[in-house]
């Protein structure tokens, strides 16, 4: 791998040193002695080259600025909903699916929280903790994973996010770099749906104060 890649690698691997580079808050002799001292490169032989990539790295940000303003742009036009004691319960793929419709027509019936996902090697039903005896009760013996204390985080924006390329990741992105951890995750139209550990909300909401 080439000098400039390594340099570049390393500060997007370090959250707070992209941000301080980004904003010009850096000084590029000393980022690029850290550099060369932590990934063992020779500080004589590669100090400029690391400062080229710095400096290039730097206006390449300034350039995702922009990009970043249009999804800035749609989020603060976005309302946020919050929903607790939520559990999302993963079962084995090759379950009776008729129990599941039993399950929705249940929850559904009492206007509840309730969403199934599926994927390659699982089903996960997201749903309340009151409805966690109902689904043992069908599937005992078929529970992957019980997740429990979550909260339903959903952001219910613009239509205007379906031609805005990026919104979903940054959130992942914010979410993530602030050691916030995504239980699970999905979207629906103009809805980007996230599950949190309760005691990470008020964090979160900080976060998401667009």
């Amino acid at each position: 791998m080439s000098i400039t890649k390594l340099a570049e690698r390393y500060i997007m691997e370090h959250p707070s040193i992209k941000d301080c580079l980004k904003n010009g808050l850096i000084n590029y002799s000393s980022l690029s002695r850290q550099i060369a001292n932590e990934l063992n490169l020779n500080p004589k032989k590669h100090f400029d080259a690391i400062l080229i990539a710095c400096r290039r790295l730097k206006r390449k940000l300034k350039k995702e600025d922009n990009f970043e303003w249009g999804i800035l742009k749609i989020l603060k036009q976005s309302k946020i909903e919050i929903k607790n004691k939520i559990i999302a319960v993963v079962l084995e793929k090759d379950i009776f699916f008729e129990n599941v419709l039993a399950i929705a027509k249940e929850i559904k019936r009492k206007k509840e929280v309730f969403k199934v996902i599926e994927g390659v090697s699982g089903i996960t039903i997201v749903t309340t903790e009151d409805f966690l005896p109902l689904i043992r009760k069908h599937y005992k013996n078929k529970i992957i994973v019980e997740n429990g204390n979550l909260a339903e985080i959903t952001i219910k924006s613009p239509k205007e996010i379906e031609t805005t390329a990026g919104t979903y990741a940054y959130l992942c992105s914010l979410l993530g770099e602030n050691n916030i951890n995504i239980v699970e995750t999905l979207s629906c139209w103009t809805d980007s749906i996230f599950l949190i550990k309760e005691e990470d909300v008020g964090k979160a909401m900080g976060l998401l104060r667009f």
